[in-house]
């Protein structure tokens, strides 16, 4: 059995968000013995590292609060569905990072030509609404 301190080494995180976890149910917290400490458990350890990884691919803890909800074997469609749902808003976003990149790209471009006869074309885009 390990103190809050020990699952926090172990897991990679601060021990205010093994607390933080708790009070959003996404980790059960143990009972206090009359004295004494909580004492976690190595299924302890895994949970929180299941819930870094998930949120490290971008899912919410709101998502992760469903995912830890399904059971393995008996959930896995409603898990590929929810991968692929959160696959399409991330490659929604890489789009419009992408064109985020090419339009700042083509206006520094404007500004390193030197060919400023008149205002910066970046706040112009941006006035203009472009």
């Amino acid at each position: 059995m390990l103190t809050i301190g020990q699952v926090a080494k172990q897991a990679n995180v601060n021990i205010e968000t093994i607390r933080y976890y708790q009070r959003r149910g996404l980790l059960p917290e143990p009972v206090k013995p009359l004295g004494g400490h909580r004492r976690y458990s190595d299924e302890d350890v895994s949970r929180l590292q299941f819930i870094k990884r998930a949120q490290v691919l971008g899912f919410t803890l709101e998502e992760i609060e469903n995912l830890l909800r399904l059971d393995q074997a008996v959930c896995c469609n409603k898990t590929h569905d929810l991968a692929v749902h959160k696959l399409a808003i991330i490659e929604g976003k890489i789009a419009d990072l992408l064109k985020m990149r090419e339009v700042l790209s083509g206006l520094v471009n404007q500004c390193e030509a030197g060919n400023r006869e008149g205002d910066c074309p970046i706040i112009n885009s941006l006035v203009q609404g472009q």
